[in-house]
């Protein structure tokens, strides 16, 4: 049977990783594929590497590579979003599968990009471009196919992981250890992505939309990031038999969908508390299987392309088959996503973690208190720091029991329009994940 042909537009460090793997792995990947699978052109910046592609078709325009009738197959792994979509849409109007990594470009632009595919016929293929190596997509689309999906939570961004992980562990403070991150290659130079939750609200709109069939909407995904989060704060929450993830968060609810990314804080021992480091895991709640978690590395050259020659895989295998039987991008078919509406972050209810720093007087814990009491907001844990110097400030520190959003913000600013309170509480999430 004639061989697929492969090419792959981006040699940096995925793409690098997928040509590995494709070349070291080639007899196992044909032996689950049913073809052989060769990479028979590349479209790079420059032909500075340290690959040998001999008999590989290499060019610097890689719109060369969407548009010749010998590729069967494009993989997209140049990042960003502009001269990708162009890039994506040339190949699918030539008739090619395509296979990418990019969340920005699925998040933002894939409700066109599959309404252009479907038209084709062609597929479009992108398990890597969530949670690296972790199988997620393929799981939520077609093992939770029996199921109703109630909820999904996920550390789905590294360096925010990796940050607040060496803020518990060593004390460090947020700036420090992002520092740290950026020197060891977890962050970019402008890591504005990830640290204020964007990359994470990407991958949460996409696991969203496979898990409750709904359209991609990334502009609806309430983000909040970690630049806030102090050491004070992870010791706090310790102390309180907690720790603080930053977590994407997709529930159904009877009005509509919850779609946010935010610190959160989660009990000492659960499943995601414990995920360290710069790995990702996320946790899928279905009514049939209940709670399941996936873990591993979310980022990586190898772990990445692990999930990129995957797709190329099951890419091979219905290339003979029909499009109606094929997997749907979305898990549901194109006509039966639903129109249920994403929910305003105010319309969600959480316990919630309150950081107040007050002035050490009497009276300022019951002026607090009947704040909190006066909106029917019950509180669940208190502690109360000493002052570090004779009548200064002190750290107030509240754990609310489920409350109403928008209720909540009320009480806020009545808190901080206290003339003993001194500059802006700290409100941080707390999710059970039950």
């Amino acid at each position: 049977m004639k061989p697929v042909n492969v090419g792959i537009c981006g040699l940096g460090t995925v793409g690098g990783g997928t040509l590995n793997v494709l070349l070291r792995n080639a007899d196992e990947i044909s032996r689950r594929a049913g073809r052989n699978i060769v990479v028979s052109h590349i479209g790079m910046r420059n032909f500075k590497t340290g690959y040998d592609l001999s008999g590989v078709e290499v060019t610097t325009d890689i719109f060369e590579v969407a548009k010749n009738p010998n590729v069967d197959v494009l993989v997209e792994l140049i990042g960003g979003s502009d001269v990708a979509l162009d890039l994506v849409m040339t190949a699918i109007e030539h008739g090619k599968h395509v296979v990418t990594a990019n969340k920005a470009l699925i998040a933002v632009h894939g409700n066109e990009i599959f309404a252009a595919a479907h038209k084709k016929g062609v597929m479009i293929a992108f398990e890597a471009a969530v949670a690296g190596g972790i199988p997620i997509i393929k799981a939520i689309r077609e093992g939770f196919s029996g199921n109703q999906i109630n909820w999904l939570a996920g550390i789905i961004n590294g360096t925010g992981n990796f940050i607040l992980s060496e803020m518990r562990d060593k004390g460090r403070a947020f700036d420090d250890v992002l520092k740290e991150a950026q020197d060891l290659g977890y962050a970019e130079a402008d890591p504005t992505f990830d640290v204020e939750g964007i990359d994470a609200a990407q991958k949460l709109c996409i696991l969203s939309a496979i898990a409750f069939g709904i359209p991609l909407q990334f502009d609806r995904v309430y983000t909040q990031g970690i630049t806030r989060i102090t050491s004070k704060d992870v010791t706090y929450a310790e102390e309180l038999g907690y720790r603080i993830k930053h977590l994407g968060i997709a529930r159904r609810q009877q009005a509509g969908i919850e779609l946010r990314v935010h610190p959160t804080l989660i009990q000492k021992d659960q499943l995601l508390a414990n995920v360290n480091g710069v790995m990702n895991a996320v946790m899928v709640h279905g009514d049939a299987v209940g709670p399941t978690l996936y873990y591993g590395a979310g980022a990586g050259s190898e772990p990445t392309a692990s999930a990129v020659v995957a797709d190329i895989v099951d890419v091979v295998r219905t290339l003979t088959s029909g499009t109606a039987s094929r997997v749907p991008h979305l898990a549901f078919q194109p006509d039966k996503l639903s129109d249920v509406p994403i929910l305003p972050i105010e319309a969600t209810e959480c316990g919630n973690y309150l950081r107040i720093e007050v002035a050490d007087q009497p009276g300022v814990m019951a002026k607090v208190a009947q704040i909190l009491g006066e909106a029917d907001i019950s509180i669940e844990a208190i502690i109360q720091k000493e002052p570090q110097v004779v009548g200064g400030e002190v750290s107030l520190i509240l754990l609310t029991r489920k409350v109403l959003e928008a209720k909540m913000d009320k009480v806020i600013d009545a808190i901080e329009a206290l003339p003993t309170t001194s500059g802006k509480v700290m409100r941080i999430r707390v999710e059970y994940l039950d």
